[in-house]
């Protein structure tokens, strides 16, 4: 497996930039993920505060200002956990190269709910990770510098 992980710069190597892409935004995911871990994310309704500051003035549909009022601010702790979780999802995949398709496509569906729920200072970074998850989504980012390349020799599908 380790072989076919340096293998993959030969074979595809044309991937290589979008790689370090990848890695990168992996880096910036876990420090993120454990700033909030270390932090008091879990344990303060900070979320939740944040929410019901900028949901109102949101760009977010109708249905999902009532879904965020009624269920997430309320059940702050969980979303607390669930985005924490999905940052840490997100930051092992793309270190390692591992599954990458299938979380860039969770990774859309954070930055879509955190551009709704988030205030206008970090609008422009949500839409520029969104397109960078769904690049990385298309391209399936992880067969370069990844573990995927492994699995995509031997098992040809849309996961990898």
């Amino acid at each position: 497996m380790l072989v076919s992980f340096f293998e993959s710069v030969k074979y595809v190597g044309h991937l290589l930039p979008i790689s370090f892409l990848r890695i990168f935004l992996g880096y910036y995911y876990l420090e993120q993920a454990l700033m909030k871990y270390r932090g008091d994310y879990l344990t303060r309704p900070r979320i939740a505060d944040q929410m019901a500051e900028w949901l109102p003035a949101s760009h977010a549909p109708n249905w999902f200002k009532i879904f965020a009022s009624a269920t997430m601010i309320p059940n702050w702790q969980t979303v607390a956990f669930i985005v924490l979780g999905l940052e840490f999802a997100i930051a092992i995949s793309y270190v390692i190269g591992y599954v990458v398709r299938p979380v860039a496509l969770l990774g859309v569906l954070l930055c879509v709910t955190m551009l709704f729920i988030s205030g206008p200072a970090m609008e422009d970074l949500y839409k520029t990770f969104l397109a960078i998850h769904l690049i990385l989504a298309w391209v399936g980012a992880g067969r370069c510098l990844g573990f995927d390349y492994y699995f995509f020799k031997r098992r040809r599908g849309l996961w990898w």
